[in-house]
């Protein structure tokens, strides 16, 4: 049986949509080829890095990946990480299926705090938030 390919989508491809991209990997490797861009991709953001491979997660693979390398792939679902991304997300003729599920913004949570715990624990939040969405997630 063929696994069934899942483009993440966020607004830069830089945290939550990598996280997805990872926890899915990790959870759902035998079914499911993941994959994650951003409308704007800003590169990964070291502290999502830093609270994946906490995890133990692999994050050896990811990299920060614009939507419009994507454009001419089929994908099985396409699932929309924050509002932004819905809103602007292209039609895909090939997707059986689009689904949100927005999550907060790691690096604005985390712009409230001065020390470098307090900022990663935002990130520790919203990745084992995915980790649970990843774990209910019907593909």
């Amino acid at each position: 049986m063929a696994k069934k390919k899942v483009l993440f989508l966020c607004t830069g491809n830089s945290c939550r949509s990598q996280m997805a991209e990872a926890w899915t990997r990790e959870l759902k490797s035998q079914t499911v080829e993941p994959f994650s861009a951003g409308l704007n991709p800003k590169g990964i953001d070291p502290f999502a890095v830093d609270a994946m491979e906490e995890a133990g997660l692999d994050t050896q693979m990811l990299s920060s990946k614009s939507l419009e390398v994507f454009l001419e792939e089929t994908f099985d679902m396409i699932i929309t990480l924050c509002d932004n991304a819905k809103e602007s997300c292209p039609v895909f003729p090939g997707a059986e299926k689009v689904v949100h599920k927005s999550f907060h913004d790691p690096p604005e949570m985390a712009s409230a705090y001065h020390y470098q715990d307090l900022k990663l624990d935002c990130y520790r939040k919203v990745r084992d938030e995915i980790r649970d969405f990843i774990k209910t997630l019907k593909i």
